[in-house]
C-alpha cells in the first residue's frame, strides 16, 4: 500500500495512533523531539513515557476505565499490550514498571518496518494524513500554529506528579502491607494518629511552594491536584480523599488508623514506591521535611520529587467530530490529552480510535466513529459535543448511554451488576466488529479484568 500518514508525538496517543496505522499497511512518519529536546515534565528518552504516576487505574469491568481498557485490548492495543507486561503489583488496578513500559512501546515502534522514527520538533503541522499527538506540553512553535487554527480556542490549567521514594528507606516498623477491603497486599500504608495527622496537616498548610508562572488555584484540574491545595480547602479534606482509611485495618491495632498514606509499587524490581494520590508542587526541600513527618517515611529517600507543570487543551466542541478529526480540514486529527480527555488510558484510546479512523480512511473504508454504547464513543461523543463550559473529563459511565428500560430490559437496581451489563454490551458489540474488521484482540495476559466491584 502506497498510503502514508505522518503522527506527531510518541506519547501514549501518539505511540498507539502510529501502531494502528502500521498494523493495517499505512507506512506512518513518527516524529518525536526527545530526546534532542525534553519538557519540564519529561526525564527520559522512550516513548509513551509516564509522567505523573505509574497507575493506569482500575482494571475492574465495573469500574468505567477498566471497561475503556478492555476495549483497547479487544481492538489490539499497543499500550495494552505493553501495559500488561509490564504489570507491578497494585490490587485491582493496573500499573505498571515505567520503564519496562516506556521500553516495550519504543521497541515495538522503531522496529516496526512501515514506522519511521524523525527525532526533531516539529513546528508546523505537514499537508497530508496527520495526527497531532504532542500532548499538554507542546512545544512553543507548534503551539502557536495550532492556536492560529481558524475557530480554536484553548484553556489551560495546571497538572502535577507525585514524589517517589525508595523503598529500603522506609521504615518497614511503622507501615504494614495492604491492599482495601482484602483485595491482597500490594500496597504499603503509613497509619497516623489524628494527633500525626494534624501535625502533618498543619506543616503542609505552612509550606513553601515552588512558583509556577502563572499559577491559579482555579485552574488546577481536580483528578490531579496538588496535596496542599486540598487541605487548604478544609482541616479533614485529605482524611476523606488521599488519604482515607476506609478498607484499611491495622495489623497492630486491629481497626483503622485514623488517616492512612498508601504507597504503590513504581517498578518491576519493587525498590521505588510512590505517594498515592500526593501530586505537589512544595519546594523540594520542603517536600523531604513535610513527608518526612508520615510515620514510616522520616529517613525517606526520595528518587524524584513532586512536580507541577502547565498543560494546554484544545477547545474541541466544534472543532473536532467524534473522532477526533478536525471539521475544517479532513484527515487531520488530534489525539491525546490536548483534545480534552484526562488520564493515560483515555489518552492512549484517542490515539486508537485516530489511528483506526484515519487508516480507514485511507484505506477506502471510511473514518470510524464507534457507538455512545462504548466507552470510546461516549468519549469522542463527548469532545464533539457543544458544551459552554468544556472541560478535560475522565471516562465514566455516565457519558455511555445506558443501558434500556423496557419490557424486555428491566432497570438493574445494583450498580455494579448495571456497569458490568454495560461493560457487556460493549465488548460484545467491539469483538463481533473488531472481527469484520479484521483487527485481531491481545492475547490473553495475567492481568485479565475483573468482575466484581
Amino acid at each position: 500500500m502506497s498510503e502514508r500518514a505522518t503522527v506527531i508525538g510518541a506519547g501514549l496517543a501518539g505511540s498507539e495512533a502510529a501502531w494502528q496505522l502500521a498494523r493495517q499497511g499505512i507506512e506512518v512518519r513518527l516524529i518525536e523531539m526527545k530526546p534532542r529536546k525534553m519538557t519540564p515534565a519529561h526525564h527520559a528518552p522512550g516513548f509513551a513515557e509516564l509522567v505523573c504516576s505509574n497507575s493506569l487505574r482500575s482494571d475492574r469491568l465495573s469500574n468505567a476505565v477498566g471497561l475503556l481498557k478492555e476495549e483497547m485490548r479487544t481492538l489490539g492495543s499497543l499500550i495494552m499490550r505493553c501495559a500488561d507486561a509490564a504489570r507491578v503489583p497494585a490490587g485491582g488496578a493496573l500499573a505498571v514498571d515505567r520503564e519496562l513500559f516506556s521500553g516495550a512501546v519504543t521497541e515495538a515502534l522503531r522496529s516496526h518496518p512501515l514506522i519511521t522514527v524523525d527525532e526533531a520538533e516539529a513546528e508546523d503541522i505537514p499537508e497530508g494524513p496527520v495526527i497531532i499527538a504532542t500532548g499538554p506540553l507542546t512545544s512553543d512553535a507548534l503551539a502557536a500554529r495550532i492556536a492560529a487554527l481558524p475557530g480554536l480556542g484553548t484553556l489551560n490549567f495546571y497538572d502535577a506528579a507525585a514524589p517517589i521514594v525508595t523503598l529500603e528507606s522506609v521504615d518497614q516498623s511503622r507501615v504494614f502491607r495492604q491492599s482495601r477491603y482484602g483485595r491482597g497486599d500490594d500496597y504499603l500504608n503509613c497509619p497516623m494518629t489524628e494527633a500525626e495527622y494534624n501535625r502533618f496537616v498543619d506543616a503542609l498548610l505552612t509550606a513553601e511552594t515552588a512558583e509556577v508562572h502563572g499559577f491559579e488555584e482555579k485552574r488546577v484540574f481536580e483528578g490531579c491536584m496538588p496535596v496542599e491545595s486540598m487541605a487548604r480547602r478544609g482541616r479533614m479534606a485529605l482524611a476523606f480523599g488521599p488519604m482515607k482509611p476506609v478498607g484499611l485495618t491495622d495489623p497492630r491495632t486491629g481497626r483503622e488508623a485514623f488517616a492512612v498514606v498508601q504507597l504503590r509499587q513504581d517498578n518491576a524490581e519493587g525498590t521505588l514506591y510512590n505517594l498515592v494520590g500526593f501530586q505537589t508542587r512544595l519546594k523540594f526541600p520542603e517536600q523531604r521535611r513535610v513527608f518526612g513527618l508520615i510515620p514510616g517515611l522520616e529517613n525517606a529517600v526520595f528518587a524524584r520529587y513532586g512536580v507541577m507543570h502547565r498543560n494546554t487543551f484544545l477547545n474541541s466542541p466544534g472543532f473536532l467530530n467524534d473522532h477526533f478529526e478536525m471539521i475544517s480540514r479532513p484527515r487531520c486529527y488530534f489525539a491525546g490529552q490536548m483534545t480534552g480527555v484526562e488520564g493515560y488510558v483515555e489518552s492512549a484510546a484517542s490515539g486508537l480510535l485516530c489511528g483506526l479512523s484515519l487508516a480507514g480512511d485511507l484505506c477506502g473504508r471510511g473514518p470510524v466513529s464507534l457507538p455512545g454504547f462504548t466507552a470510546m464513543g461516549a468519549m469522542g461523543r463527548y469532545v464533539a459535543a457543544a458544551n459552554r463550559n468544556f472541560q478535560p473529563m475522565n471516562c465514566a459511565f455516565g457519558l455511555i448511554d445506558p443501558l434500556p428500560v423496557d419490557r424486555e430490559h428491566k432497570k438493574i437496581r445494583k450498580k455494579e451488576e448495571r456497569y458490568l451489563a454495560v461493560s457487556r454490551r460493549s465488548l460484545d458489540w467491539l469483538r463481533q466488529w473488531g472481527a469484520e474488521q479484521g483487527l485481531a484482540p491481545n492475547p490473553p495476559a495475567g492481568g485479565d479484568p475483573q468482575p466484581d466491584a
